[in-house]
């Protein structure tokens, strides 16, 4: 027996919500509009979206037995009491955000008047472009909810493409932050190493890179921690010390404007890998010794 199809209406077509919903109108629910803000958004919306009409929350609303919410943490709750206070949202409306930091009492409100709230949370980076709707398949995702409405949470993950993980909401916070810490702050380890390998003239650091990084990342996957090597496993303080001089100097002579903070990142992951190298403690202690060392940024 196929689902009942739902008009579902898009409150922020950023990556997120525009790619959602173009993989749910694939599954045969109409789109009944999309609010977008910047020209950015209003051009995903019309490339992912075509057809769908650009309108306003209220409209949306009037208009939608299901709304997206797919806007920036920040503004997630704020949107929701806004909605709340316009007295639009009829009862037994479904509304669902995917936000990863919240789960469903930011959507209090809402229930309160007798919506069914969801929380779905991909885990995966958006483009925002086609591209995403391929990586969909198989993504786990998220989802917080009452019991009554977990299967429906689980039943648009499915529609979605991807795996489904029941979260408890006093889960989300530290799941959010485990993430955006290895999602987000991985982006930033692997900037810092193409600024350096292009500050030696290597004309392609991101080819010259990927070999070793997707073999540490799969490796990393596999086995956690026992996957690491390097001159902190092997106490190698020469070769610290050596590391630690070279990111100084790098730090010191960067980009006018920008922040040189190579070395002081060096310095807090390599502290995280010798807490977990399994060295004797004359070697851990004597490493720790140069880490703590200040940083010649950090001197100025």
């Amino acid at each position: 027996m196929t689902a009942p199809r739902l008009g579902i209406g898009v409150i922020g077509a950023g990556r997120v919500g525009a790619v959602l919903a173009a993989a749910l109108r694939s599954e045969g629910h109409a789109i009944t509009g999309t609010y977008a803000v910047s020209d950015a958004s209003v051009a995903r919306a019309e490339q992912l979206l075509p057809g769908v009409p650009l309108l306003e929350v209220a409209d949306i609303i009037e208009r939608s037995e299901m709304l997206l919410l797919a806007v920036p943490d920040d503004q997630l709750g704020p949107l929701v009491a806004g909605i709340a206070a316009t007295g639009l949202s009829p009862g037994g409306q479904l509304v669902v955000h995917t936000s990863g930091r919240y789960g469903t009492d930011v959507l209090a409100p809402l229930a309160a008047v007798g919506s069914a709230t969801l929380a779905i949370h991909p885990a995966m980076t958006f483009t925002g472009t086609r591209d995403d709707l391929a990586r969909l398949v198989g993504c786990p995702m998220a989802i917080t909810a009452d019991p009554t409405f977990l299967p429906v949470a689980a039943a648009l993950v499915v529609e979605l493409g991807g795996e489904s993980v029941v979260l408890p909401e006093g889960d989300r916070p530290l799941y959010h932050a485990a993430l955006a810490h290895g999602a987000n702050h991985l982006v930033v380890l692997v900037d810092q190493t193409l600024e350096a390998l292009s500050r030696l003239g290597i004309e392609d650091p991101g080819a010259y890179l990927r070999p070793l990084l997707e073999a540490a990342l799969e490796e990393s996957l596999r086995r956690g921690a026992k996957a690491l090597t390097g001159p902190v496993v092997r106490g190698d303080a020469g070769t610290i010390t050596a590391h630690l001089e070279a990111l100084d100097d790098l730090d010191a002579t960067g980009e006018q404007g920008r922040t040189g903070d190579t070395a002081t990142t060096y310095r807090a992951l390599a502290r995280a890998a010798l807490s977990r190298a399994g060295l004797p403690p004359d070697t851990q202690r004597r490493i720790r010794a140069l880490l703590d060392e200040p940083t010649q940024t950090e001197e100025r």
